[in-house]
């Protein structure tokens, strides 16, 4: 299903019952790369799951975007369908703009897994080639293309170190880079409701320092570290996630069936 929001078509996924759920996916990825927790949410929860602009089949935007282009992007998206105080699930780029949107608009819960947010110290170009290949690396181990993943990502890593990647452009790198070099650290203290923060052990993306500084940071949040995983933690320790996520809704699951 598409939106119109500014002009600009937002493409979306919807189903199931219940308090609104929003995800939220990483840099340069898409919704099927949340479809595993998309499906194990909507028996109970309605699930939204949005494709941010030159991302999926949403179009890019036709400049480069900010973070607070994102957020008032998601705004939109939760006045035009009626979305009320929902709870936001934000993975690498998308909790990015769940930290933003929240600091000063209604949400009921907020889960933070391996979350963008805290400037990094590494250079960009080193920052979007460890997205590149972290993205490639999660699509692949989606279903019906395991049996490829090897060879994939070979042609990967080889095309992150050619020419073609130093010679790369577009709205898009110039968002990046925007959005990259914008810290919210002075944003965290603002938000108000419960955070989970879900981390990969090894995210050698947004490093597990990032998240100790954003449980510091933030006043209701917590912590916890999946040993082994990176930074598609959720994927990488699925079911572990799936239990966690359990854990943290429950009540707002067990709301929703005390009023049927």
């Amino acid at each position: 299903m598409f939106t119109d929001i500014n002009g600009g078509q937002i493409h979306y996924r919807c189903s199931g019952e219940g308090k609104d759920v929003i995800l939220l996916h990483g840099w340069g990825a898409n919704i099927d790369t949340l479809a595993p927790i998309h499906r194990h949410l909507e028996p109970n929860f309605r699930v939204w799951s949005i494709d941010f602009p030159g991302c999926g089949k949403s179009p890019e935007p036709k400049e480069p975007w900010s973070i607070d282009d994102y957020t008032s992007m998601l705004e939109q998206f939760i006045k035009n369908h009626d979305i009320q105080c929902p709870i936001l699930i934000g993975h690498s780029h998308g909790g990015r703009v769940s930290i933003r949107y929240a600091a000063g608009r209604d949400v009921h819960k907020i889960i933070l897994v391996d979350s963008a947010g805290i400037k990094p110290k590494r250079k960009l170009k080193n920052q979007v080639k460890v997205y590149t290949y972290k993205t490639s690396k999660a699509l692949l181990n989606l279903p019906g293309l395991k049996s490829h993943k090897e060879k994939i990502l070979t042609r990967v890593k080889k095309k992150l170190g050619s020419t073609d990647y130093q010679n790369a452009s577009g709205v898009m790198q110039q968002t990046l880079v925007k959005v990259v070099n914008e810290d919210l650290r002075h944003y965290m203290p603002k938000i108000s409701v419960p955070t989970l923060l879900v981390w990969g052990e090894h995210d050698d993306a947004t490093p597990v320092s990032d998240a100790k500084i954003m449980e510091e940071m933030i006043p209701d949040a917590g912590l916890v570290v999946l040993k082994g995983a990176g930074h598609y933690a959720y994927l990488d320790n699925l079911q572990e996630f799936l239990v966690i996520l359990n854990h943290f809704l429950d009540k707002d699951k067990e709301a929703r069936t005390s009023h049927e």
